[in-house]
Formats: structure tokens, sequence, C-alpha cells
């Protein structure tokens, strides 16, 4: 790449290789951890007439998930780094994938916040343990296209697992269980045996493989240890110093009208979608949609960001997108133009991610990285919680699905803004941009 900081011949050939070697097999893994966490959205379509879930009980509970995620975010991204990358992110998988797997024998409201609970518990610190192992094998230069590339993941998921959960709905009476039932084992026990699978192939940092030379891993680690040095970041930060840092709260905040907005579209767009008298394979397909446009414009944007060494208004765009699209969904009545609205909305979700997750460990470095990735995105996916529910005990008051998403318009408009802000009062925010 023309405009790599290290003059190395073999540093392209190296980055494509540890690609190579780590990206799929995490993209994998996120995208069935994303299937397990939304999936409740299709089985929505019948599990709530069948246990007695109304509108408001279902978004309290899908948004109860991101309680214990939160809790147990950031203890899980410290525990991980005792143990290492490879043991912690196996014990994730294998955890969520059993419990994904238990919620098909909820029967009622209670069961429902319990499952749903213990889904955020198990889950905890899988995305920030990734966010992190990946700064052990990729210099900032790389961030945001390689952080752009492992998200994907999450629109892939609907897009791919949208068909797939509207066709296991078809399994109705298999066994006498309902087919909302078996989606929920069927889709989580891949998660279980990725975790077993992930124990035996992910290295914890590059001195452990074999597959790359001598020369290679002496580049990447003194690459690594010059970025470090060069922001006088070296040393780890107390937990008490990230917890009063304004900056990791401020991206914190930032991140959660996108979060907030990708994660109760992937949970409640099915609903809203089939409140248009849809089939359940026609809302499956039209789902597919909205995350198929935004896989392609992920990674186009993360590889703009990257090519034209730029963050802050490659966060701030997709922002403006979304709050503008979101604001503007009340006032269509037909599927075709929410759709159009939903397409705009659902890749500004995305498009932001890979520039922001750059952006944000810069901000960072290296001695606040652990636990402020983990705060950041603990808290910044509380707009999941509290956007679920609102959304759906607007939807009961107004029977308005569109309405619901007013919060996470004005939410995301604020980050928006607050993004640029920072860029003025935060050096170091602007330091990658070019003017």
């Amino acid at each position: 790449m023309s405009n790599t900081p290290f003059s190395e011949p073999n540093v392209d050939a190296t980055m494509r290789q540890i690609t190579w070697r780590l990206i799929p097999f995490l993209m994998l893994a996120y995208f069935i951890a994303f299937v397990d966490r939304v999936n409740a959205g299709f089985a929505a379509l019948h599990m709530n007439k069948d246990i007695g879930l109304s509108p408001e009980v279902f978004g309290f509970g899908g948004g109860l998930f991101y309680l214990t995620y939160v809790v147990f975010e950031i203890p899980s991204n410290l525990a991980m780094q005792k143990v290492g990358a490879r043991i912690w992110i196996a014990r994730i998988m294998i955890s969520w994938g059993l419990v994904s797997a238990a919620t098909a024998f909820i029967a009622g409201p209670t069961s429902f916040y319990a499952m749903r609970l213990l889904l955020g518990a198990a889950e905890a610190g899988f995305f920030p343990a990734v966010i992190l192992y990946l700064t052990y094998w990729f210099p900032a230069a790389y961030r945001a296209r390689i952080i752009s590339l492992f998200m994907v993941a999450i629109p892939v998921s609907s897009l791919l697992g949208s068909p797939i959960s509207a066709a296991l709905l078809q399994t109705d009476g298999w066994l006498g269980m309902a087919g909302w039932r078996w989606l929920f084992v069927l889709e989580g026990i891949p998660a279980a045996l990725l975790g077993v699978i992930a124990y035996l192939y992910l290295p914890s940092s590059p001195r452990e493989v074999n597959w790359l030379g001598a020369a290679e891993k002496d580049w990447l680690n003194r690459a690594l240890a010059e970025e470090r040095e060069s922001k006088g970041q070296a040393a780890k930060v107390p937990l008490a110093t990230v917890l009063s840092n304004g900056y990791v709260w401020a991206a914190a905040f930032i991140y959660a009208g996108a979060s907030g907005a990708s994660q109760c579209l992937s949970l409640w767009q099915p609903q809203i979608l089939k409140s248009f008298d849809l089939t359940d394979m026609e809302t499956g397909w039209l789902n597919v949609i909205p995350f198929a446009i935004a896989s392609v414009a992920m990674i186009l944007w993360g590889l703009n960001s990257d090519k034209l060494r730029e963050r802050t208004w490659h966060t701030a765009f997709p922002l403006a997108l979304l709050a503008v699209s979101l604001a503007v969904a009340p006032l269509t009545n037909g599927v075709t133009a929410l759709l159009i609205l939903l397409c705009i909305a659902v890749a500004g979700t995305y498009m932001m991610k890979g520039p922001f997750w750059a952006l944000t460990t810069q901000w960072l470095g290296s001695g606040m990285a652990a636990a402020g990735i983990a705060l950041v995105n603990a808290v910044g996916n509380l707009g999941g919680l509290f956007g679920s529910w609102l959304l759906g005990r607007i939807k009961e008051a107004t029977d308005s699905f569109t309405l619901g998403l007013m919060p996470l318009a004005i939410l995301s408009a604020v980050g928006c803004i607050l993004v640029l802000v920072l860029r003025r009062a935060q050096p170091a925010a602007a330091a990658f941009d070019h003017p």
C-alpha cells in the first residue's frame, strides 16, 4: 500500500497473511454471535403470541441482553488479558451457544427475561476482546479496513440469517416442538462447536505462530512497539483513570446511537416488515436487502477511511445519514418507501463502525485499550437496551413502529455533532486525519 508508514518490502504480504489466517474465522464467530443475539426477532413472529409477550414485554426483554452484557463487559475483557485470547474467546462462544439453544424452552415473560440476561452475560466481552486482539496484530494504518472487514459479519448475519431463520420457522411440529423453538436450538449449537475450534485454532500473539517468519515477527513487534512508544502509551493505566476519562465516555455516547439503532433494527425489523401483511418468507427475504447493502458499504467505507487517512468525517457522516433516515421514517406509509429508509439507516449504522473503532483505539492507546474499549462498547450498547424498550413501549402506546425509532434518531444526531466537537477539542483525535 502506497501510504503505509513502514518501508519494509514484506509489509503488505505480512498483513495479507495475517488477515487471511485470522479474520475469516473471527468473522464466522461474530456472524454466529449476532445470529444468536437477534434471532429472537424472527422467533417473535410466532413466539410472542404462543407465550403471551406484548410489544413492551418483548422490547424490554430484548433489551435486557445489554444489561448483563454491560455489567460483565469490562471484567470479561480484563480476564482475557490474564488467561489469553484463545481460551477466553472459546469460553465466551461455548457459553453463549448453550444459552441460546436453551432459550428454546422459555414459557413466558419471566423465563424470556432470564434467558436474555444469561445470553448477555455469556456473550459479554467477545467484541471488545476481538478489537483488542486485532491491535496485537495490525498497526493503526490498517485498522479501519480490518475492523470493517471483521464487523461486516454483523450485517451479513442478518443478510444470510434472515432467510435461514424464516425457513426454520417452517419446522413447526417437528418432534412436537414449535418452529421458533427449533430456531433457537439449531442456531445455538454452531456457536458452542466453534468455541471448541477457537481454542484449537486461534493464537494468542504473533510470537506463538509458525506461519510467520522471524523477519515478519520482528517487523510486526517493532512496528506495534514503536506506535506505543511514540504516543507514550506503553504503560497500562489504572481502571479508575479510564473510568474518569471524559473522552472514553464521549466515545461511548457517540457509539450508543449507531449501536442502539443496529441492535434495534436487527431485533425489530422483521416485525416492522411483517406489519405490512407479508408472509414469513417474504419478511425474511425483504429483511435481507438493507443488510446486503450495508455489508458492501461498510467495507468500502472502511477502505476509503484508510486510503484518505481520515476518521472523523468518516464517523460523523454515517451518523448523520442514520439520524435523518430514522427521523423521516414516520412520514412513510408504504413498505417500499420504508424499506428504502431502512436501507439508508442500516448502512449508516455499519459504515461508521470501522472508522469509529479505529479512531477510538487512537484516542485510547495501548494503556487504556483493554478497559477503555470494553467500557465504550458496553455503555454504547446501552442504546440497545433503552432503544429496544422504548420502541416496544411507543409501539404499544401508538401502534406505530416508526415513531418508536425517534429516540435513536435524536441520539444519533447528537453523536454526530459530538464527533465533530471532539475533533476540535482533542488534537489526538484528529492526529491521523489529513487536513
